[in-house]
């Protein structure tokens, strides 16, 4: 249904949304950070389940809608580049305010049971800006609309960040957890993640913004 070539140019675009530090890893950092390995785990797996929650959602809505009108495509699809370029300019702007200490602060909290760390990584995966922005403006481009089909094109596509995020997420916080001691003696590493990461998402707001469908 899906071709391989477009499935091979969504992941690549996926991989760099994802790598690019947003709420869900900083939140899966904070929790490795606060509580360890089996927390930042748990967290990674709630994520994905709260970002899927999104593809569905763009998949059975605005789905439906980029599939019949081409305006509201380049609408959806503008909009969401814009917004990917403030992010990027927010990242990049308030890169120094990433820091081990507070980032671990804000997502101590109390230990709580898997069931509840898994509940708590999909209240952060289904309310990510840029989970929202990115299926909205960037999975719609990827789908072939003389196939037909496109909510199924759309559930299936999304299984790919989906899988992407999972293991960047559950790398970045194992590693996080293994690394606690590293972290925490500089801020400066965190500062210039969140600075390159602050770049890629400009670059790529602009990408989103002059590529995609031609009908």
């Amino acid at each position: 249904m899906v071709s391989t070539d477009r499935v091979l140019a969504f992941a690549a675009m996926s991989l760099l949304v994802i790598v690019i530090p947003g709420p869900s890893v900083l939140f899966v950092i904070g929790r490795a950070l606060a509580h360890g390995r089996r927390t930042a785990v748990a967290t990674a797996i709630g994520n994905v389940f709260g970002s899927y929650l999104l593809v569905v959602a763009v998949a059975v809505g605005i789905g439906s809608l980029v599939e019949r009108s081409v305006a509201v495509y380049l609408a959806v699809k503008l909009a969401g580049a814009a917004y990917l370029v403030l992010l990027g300019v927010q990242a990049f702007r308030h890169r120094k305010e990433l820091k081990a200490s507070a980032i671990a602060s804000r997502s101590a909290g109390p230990a709580r049971g898997d069931l509840r760390t898994v509940l708590d990584g999909a209240l952060v995966g289904v309310t990510n800006p840029k989970g929202i922005v990115f299926f909205a403006a960037v999975l719609p481009q990827f789908v072939d609309h003389s196939a037909g089909h496109v909510p199924a094109q759309m559930l299936l596509l999304g299984l790919v960040p989906i899988t992407i995020g999972l293991v960047t997420d559950t790398l970045w916080g194992l590693t996080a957890s293994a690394a606690r001691t590293w972290f925490a003696r500089s801020d400066r590493r965190l500062s210039m993640i969140g600075g390159a990461g602050g770049f890629t998402m400009i670059g790529l707001g602009l990408t989103v913004a002059v590529t995609g469908r031609a009908d």
